[in-house]
């Protein structure tokens, strides 16, 4: 799909989404949160992706919400005001669901960070399974600096990857949380010198994904978001159940075959979930 905000490319199974907005750092629009769920979703309807990989362009990764698009219209409206609040209500759960979308879809996704991943893109990369960063990368929680509490998924997903103590003191202080210190709470997987170096490793690290089952992949990440969400108990139950209708002989066979043969395995892709038409 065409974007005014990023730019997709995908090979050997592995989709790259660009932000590519550098001159305006990046800054997610309106048009944004219509645009990003459409088009992850259209990259896991086709079956034939495996991993995602989310990096940008220029000096930050993104510096947040680019709150003038929006308007005192739909942020701060005047009228009856159970209407104006429940529409403000609306809009912010569409928003919600624009990056929650990441953790829907069938296979992982990262995040490649350069410079500041501030506000909004620190609820965008929170939602992604991992996390890479160039040495100069810093996270902020932006919102609470201009008067507001973040509401697009930091503060409740934040406290699941780092120490609650830790996320408190970055959401509470609202200050820049650097890559080395992000690194050493587990905020992020691993931090590389400069971007060109980041974008190799991190594609080296989703082609390695990519190359496992897409059936296995998709399972295990569906049972740790199941996990992480729920009782062991709970987690452990919902495990068998999905065993017991997506264990397949065939992947184990190419895998043991593979290995014997000392090739590659190859497993066909997921199936399509795009509605003719």
């Amino acid at each position: 799909m065409a974007s005014r905000n990023f730019e997709i490319d995908v090979v050997d199974n592995v989709a790259w989404l660009v932000l590519s907005r550098p001159d305006e750092l990046n800054t997610l629009r309106r048009d944004f949160w219509d645009e990003f769920p459409a088009a992850v979703t259209d990259l896991g309807a086709n079956g034939g992706v495996r991993a995602l990989v989310i990096a940008s362009t220029g000096r930050h990764f993104t510096a947040g919400l680019d709150l003038s698009a929006f308007g005192d219209t739909e942020l701060f409206a005047a009228g009856e005001p159970a209407r104006v609040n429940l529409a403000r209500r609306s809009l912010v759960l569409r928003m919600q669901e624009a990056l929650t979308v990441l953790e829907r879809t069938r296979f992982p996704v990262l995040a490649a960070v350069q410079g500041g991943c501030i506000g909004g893109g620190l609820d965008l990369v929170t939602a992604c399974d991992m996390r890479y960063a160039t040495e100069d990368a810093f996270f902020t929680v932006q919102e609470t600096k201009i008067g507001i509490a973040a509401d697009l998924g930091t503060l409740q997903r934040l406290p699941k990857l780092i120490p609650a103590g830790i996320a408190r003191e970055l959401v509470y202080t609202g200050r820049r949380f650097p890559a080395g210190r992000a690194l050493a709470v587990g905020l992020v997987n691993e931090v590389f010198p400069d971007q060109e170096s980041m974008l190799r490793g991190v594609g080296e690290i989703a082609a390695e994904i990519a190359a496992n089952s897409p059936l296995a992949v998709w399972g295990s990440k569906e049972m740790l978001l199941y996990a992480r969400d729920h009782a062991v108990s709970d987690a452990l139950t919902y495990m068998a159940t999905w065993q017991a209708g997506a264990l397949q002989s065939g992947e184990v066979n190419e895998s043991i075959a593979a290995r014997v043969e000392k090739r590659s395995p190859v497993y066909p892709d997921l199936p399509s979930t795009t509605t003719p038409g």
